[in-house]
């Protein structure tokens, strides 16, 4: 009575080495380390790891291994001093072409490697790092579409040689025409423009007009549009950034989470996400006085009126050749020894772009650079945030000749076109994005959590142990085997997943320890009240685990369902905690049930027995 069949002692014998294997790499710890990753993403080689090995080696920089994982090439040192040297002669050796970031690595050895295993992923609050909370301007992702169909109806009217006024007021788009007449054309153009606009006609006689608006679930849709690709164009700027094992999600209807895990550089982490530039590439107003246009505060008709970087005023036609959304790819370089940004659009921006400098070759062309930032002014006794808009001219240079798809743009320093560039390349918000939180936690901070959590789980799994092995003798020390092959198995389920650990999941893994037991005590119980009503030890042992199973299940589907909620509305620290308490249940139950089970049975299974240690 009360044995195992084979199959049952070999799954428990199975599983725990199998956790043990996958926790292993978690006593090995993590080393300052160097990754270098392509620029534009594609997978290293070996001849790379060579290259890397050959700097290091003449600028007598010692290193502790370096070797490829998943197309990025990690290099291992023994301390930081020797990291921080590695990095300048990385980035001075391999160029434009890689990025080279800071970061911690696992110092696993190369077997474990080869075995593809892994310690778990420490969390921001662990690991060290910059936390940034941003919020997207949606009243400005819907004007930014309004302006786009004024500039494109004001084209299409053009092309039609309608006399007009198209302009943007307030959430509406406002067609004036010089002929009443136009205005069913200008109507036919509005609906071969975009389906679905609310399209009305007010005033009467001479001061009739269109009065466009987006419907509501087209401000819904611009509005998710916005946030969605604000998030995958900070991704790609942190990608950019070369930051190991980034968290970039959507927190909420306008606000972007960025968790930046043992960034060491934050402000310019900072100035790339934060940044709302974008260019805008303009015809420059010939014929026309700037210094006048300045004096009397106001520009020409079709012009409008700017300044370059030395407060020199520059006159720009209202209507810009390219925008930045139409930018595909740009990457820093010298042209004739001076600082450039090489630029690369697409296939309307070409077009464009080529149309214009084939009807205006001799003629100048300025580069725009356009920034937004958001400031708070006191307004009426209150701090009220206002968003303002920067517009410098930063190039003019005169069309020598045709070109569409492939320029450059000189006239900056060396760390401005490094920055454009990169912002360039991760391509153009869909709105502004503006800071409202922002966190630097150091790694000694993240050293003392992990301390202090793992102090937390050892005096709670004492306490449980001692208190187990007392009241419950030998069936206690079972217990208590199992709590510890329970924590094995946790470690090795999160290391297995990537899941990262933050402070509330080290919270519910003390958790964990606390409740593994929790079963154990119902089916010890559950023996000890049927050893007093009498029966053999044998028997009570049998129905203490098949009488108490229907409690435990229950008590643990109901904690498990709270997991659940909390991890599908929680955030990120609430997810951490959802996901190792939700493992943590699992394993318990595994632990307490099946594998007490299987040792109870090895022990006293088979054989008559007069007492039970219990």
């Amino acid at each position: 009575m009360n044995q195992n069949p084979a199959w049952r002692n070999l799954l428990v014998v199975a599983v725990i080495a199998g956790g043990l294997l996958l926790a292993l790499p978690n006593l090995f710890g993590k080393a300052p380390s160097i990754q270098v990753s392509r620029d534009d993403g594609s997978a290293l080689i070996d001849a790379t790891s060579t290259q890397v090995q050959s700097l290091l080696e003449a600028a007598q920089v010692s290193f502790q291994d370096v070797y490829l994982e998943d197309g990025r090439l990690l290099v291992r040192f023994a301390d930081n001093a020797a990291q921080a040297s590695a990095s300048q002669v990385l980035r001075d050796g391999l160029g434009r072409a890689y990025v080279v970031a800071l970061t911690l690595a696992p110092d696993t050895p190369e077997w474990v490697r080869v075995l593809g295993l892994q310690p778990m992923s420490l969390g921001l609050d662990l690991r060290g790092g910059v936390h940034f909370l941003f919020e997207v301007d949606m009243d400005a992702a819907i004007t930014q579409r309004l302006e786009v169909i004024a500039n494109d109806l004001n084209r299409r009217l053009r092309e039609a040689r309608v006399r007009r006024n198209v302009r943007v007021v307030g959430d509406e788009v406002r067609v004036r025409v010089g002929d009443p007449a136009d205005l069913t054309k200008a109507e036919e153009l509005v609906a071969e423009l975009e389906d679905g606009l609310d399209v009305r006609r007010t005033g009467s006689g001479d001061t009739e007009q269109l009065v466009l608006r987006l419907t509501d679930s087209q401000v819904r849709d611009r509005q998710n549009f916005a946030i969605e690709q604000n998030t995958v164009t900070l991704r790609n700027r942190v990608n950019a950034l070369g930051v190991a094992e980034p968290v970039v999600q959507r927190q909420g209807l306008s606000r972007i989470v960025v968790q930046l895990p043992g960034v060491q550089d934050p402000s310019q982490a900072e100035r790339i996400l934060d940044a709302t530039a974008t260019l805008e590439f303009r015809l420059v107003c010939e014929g026309q006085n700037a210094f006048e246009a300045q004096r009397r505060g106001r520009a020409p008709l079709g012009c409008e009126l700017f300044s370059d970087r030395e407060g020199q005023p520059v006159l720009l036609k209202r209507a810009a050749i390219v925008t930045g959304d139409q930018l595909t790819d740009a990457s820093q370089g010298f042209a004739d020894g001076s600082p450039a940004v090489f630029v690369t659009l697409d296939s309307r921006g070409a077009d464009e772009m080529l149309r214009t400098t084939r009807e205006n070759v001799g003629k100048p062309m300025a580069v725009l650079f356009v920034e937004q930032h958001r400031e708070v002014i006191e307004r009426d006794g209150e701090q009220v945030p206002v968003t303002r808009t920067e517009r410098e001219v930063i190039n003019v240079a005169t069309i020598q000749g045709v070109f569409s798809s492939r320029f450059q743009i000189t006239g900056l320093d060396v760390v401005e076109a490094r920055d454009l560039s990169l912002l360039l390349r991760a391509g153009a918000l869909a709105a502004p994005v503006y800071k409202v939180e922002e966190r630097t936690i150091g790694p000694s901070l993240g050293q003392d959590n992990i301390d202090s959590g793992f102090i937390a789980i050892q005096i709670g799994m004492v306490c449980v142990i001692l208190f187990m092995a007392v009241y419950y003798r030998v069936f206690g020390i079972v217990a208590d085997l199992a709590l510890l092959a329970n924590l094995v198995l946790i470690v090795a389920i999160l290391s297995m997943l990537q899941a990262s650990l933050t402070l509330p999941g080290i919270a519910g893994i003390v958790l964990t320890v606390g409740m593994a037991v929790d079963a154990n005590v119902l089916i010890f119980e559950r023996i000890r009240e049927e050893l007093r009503n009498g029966n053999s030890p044998q028997a009570s042992i049998h129905s203490g685990y098949e009488k108490a199973l229907s409690t435990i299940a229950d008590a643990n589907v109901t904690t498990l369902i709270a997991a659940i909620v909390l991890f599908a509305f929680g955030t990120g620290p609430i997810k951490g905690f959802a996901i190792t308490l939700s493992v943590g249940i699992a394993t318990s139950m595994f632990t307490s049930i099946i594998g007490t089970r299987t040792v109870i049975n090895l022990i006293y299974g088979g054989r008559r027995i007069e007492r039970l240690p219990i």
